[in-house]
C-alpha cells in the first residue's frame, strides 16, 4: 500500500528491464521530498537537543547531579499486572547530598513537536516507568505545542520560551526510595560534565541541614 501511494504521488517510478523484471526508482520529486524531510527531522533533533542541554544546565545550577540519555528499567503495576518497562528520560537528576531521603530524583521528558508529544502521551507504561523512577516527573514543552491541561495531572509542566523555562503547573512530589538497580545504573553512567560552569558548586557549601544544602533554584 505504501508503494502504491508513493507511485500515485509520483515519488516512485516503475521500470522494466529486457527480461520483464520490474524495479522501483525514486524520482527527482521523490529525492526532493526526502531531502526536505531530512532537513525537517534534523532541525527537530537540533531543537530537541538544545532544549535538553538547557534543562540539564538548569538542573546543574540548582545543585543537582544530572544524567542524559539514560536507559533504565522500572517495575510497574501490581500483582498479576506487574511487569517491567523501559524508561529513557531526556534528563534525570538527583540532589547533591549524602542523605538518601533528600535525593529527590527528578525525570524531565522534553518535547518540541506536538506529534511527538501526542505519541508519548499514549504510552501509559512509559509514563508509569518515569513515575516509578522519580519523586517528580516533568514534561518540558516548547512554547505553543500544547496546553498544560493536556498533560496528565501526575506530571508537572514547564514551558520553554524565549524568556526561559516557566512553571506552568508544579509536579506533585512523592516519596520515593531509589532501588539498588537504579543506583547501579547511575553508577555505570557518566553524569553530565559541569564544564566551566562553577555556579552549582556554590550550593555545596551549606551543610546546616545534614547535607541538604541550599534550596533548589526556582526551576524544578
Amino acid at each position: 500500500m505504501l508503494e502504491a501511494e508513493l507511485l500515485a504521488a509520483g515519488l516512485l517510478q516503475r521500470l522494466r528491464d529486457g527480461q520483464g523484471r520490474e524495479t522501483l526508482r525514486v524520482t527527482d520529486a521523490g529525492v526532493a521530498v526526502l531531502a526536505q524531510t531530512l532537513q525537517k527531522n534534523r532541525a527537530a533533533r537540533q531543537a530537541h537537543e538544545s532544549l535538553v542541554e538547557r534543562v540539564a544546565r538548569e538542573m546543574q545550577r540548582a545543585g543537582r547531579v544530572v544524567w542524559r540519555g539514560l536507559s533504565l528499567r522500572a517495575r510497574i503495576g501490581q500483582g498479576d499486572d506487574a511487569g517491567w518497562a523501559l524508561a529513557m528520560p531526556d534528563v534525570y537528576s538527583i540532589r547533591h547530598t549524602t542523605v538518601e531521603a533528600y535525593l529527590e530524583p527528578i525525570a524531565h521528558e522534553i518535547k518540541v513537536r506536538r506529534a511527538d508529544l501526542l505519541s508519548d502521551l499514549r504510552q501509559a507504561a512509559k509514563r508509569a516507568a518515569y513515575l516509578a523512577l522519580s519523586s517528580e516527573c516533568w514534561y518540558v514543552l516548547q512554547e505553543g505545542i500544547a496546553r498544560p491541561d493536556e498533560i496528565p495531572p501526575e506530571c508537572g509542566v514547564l514551558i520553554a520560551g524565549a524568556a526561559g523555562l516557566e512553571v506552568a503547573r508544579p509536579a506533585p512530589k512523592r516519596s520515593m526510595q531509589m532501588s539498588f538497580g537504579l543506583w547501579m545504573a547511575l553508577a555505570r553512567a557518566a553524569p553530565v560534565d559541569n564544564g566551566a560552569d562553577e555556579d552549582a558548586q556554590s550550593w555545596l557549601g551549606d551543610t546546616s541541614e545534614a547535607g541538604l544544602g541550599a534550596p533548589d533554584a526556582a526551576v524544578p
